[in-house]
């Protein structure tokens, strides 16, 4: 009797650690699969950044045209892009390492002030917005903004899909084990909750074109 109770005391365990392998190996599936969503999400995100890089250039010497465009506008955008460009780090690891993610995120977000500013500071150059060359960059450009937003939304999608399904029981117990660490998420800058103020100086003409 002893000998059939040890033994069926036996199959019990095996038929735990068989369904233990199957939870274990259909978690590793699901995650390889939503670590892989975030990936190409994030390869998105990567080629819009690149997109406004390429454009920056071409920008800054249209704008420098224009008869006594301020100086220090000019060179506030062309150090936030070097800014970005200095950074040191993994690109394509970036969504798993969150103190580098974010010190990304914020570069990026120095170069859209940046950006900003100048296009506020267009508005006193009516030549400038006439120039079709200008016209047709800052299209470009609003249009890849729009493409960043989107594509961060998309990304930030995918990683609370992974990260969700990485603390969600039974995965959170194999999840570490296996190396699937949290996704780092984009998140609003301080202050982007309030809408940016614009001061104009009343009285003060534009500046003349240079003769």
């Amino acid at each position: 009797m002893g000998k059939w109770i040890g033994l069926g005391c036996v199959g019990i365990l095996v038929v735990l650690l068989l369904i233990g392998a199957l939870m274990a190996w259909g978690s590793y599936n699901s995650l390889v699969r939503l670590d892989q969503a975030v990936n190409a999400q994030w390869a998105q995100v990567e080629s819009v950044y690149q997109r406004r890089a390429d454009l920056i250039p071409n920008l800054v010497a249209t704008v420098q045209g224009a008869a006594n465009f301020e100086k220090s506008t000019l060179e506030a955008v062309t150090e936030a892009r070097a800014s970005v460009g200095r950074m040191q780090v993994n690109l394509g690891n970036l969504p798993n390492d969150p103190s580098a993610f974010a010190k990304f995120d914020q570069a990026q977000a120095g170069l859209s002030g940046a950006l900003s500013r100048l296009m506020v500071v267009v508005e006193r150059y009516p030549e400038l917005k006439a120039n079709q060359n200008f016209r047709d960059l800052q299209v470009q450009l609003e249009g890849t903004e729009n493409r960043i937003t989107v594509e961060r939304m998309r990304y930030n999608e995918a990683a609370q899909a992974y990260n969700t399904k990485r603390s969600l029981f039974p995965t959170v117990v194999f999840s570490g084990m296996m190396g699937f660490g949290e996704k780092a998420y984009f998140k609003a800058q301080a202050g982007a909750e309030q809408a940016p103020k614009v001061q104009f100086e009343f009285g003060k003409p534009a500046p003349s074109p240079a003769r």
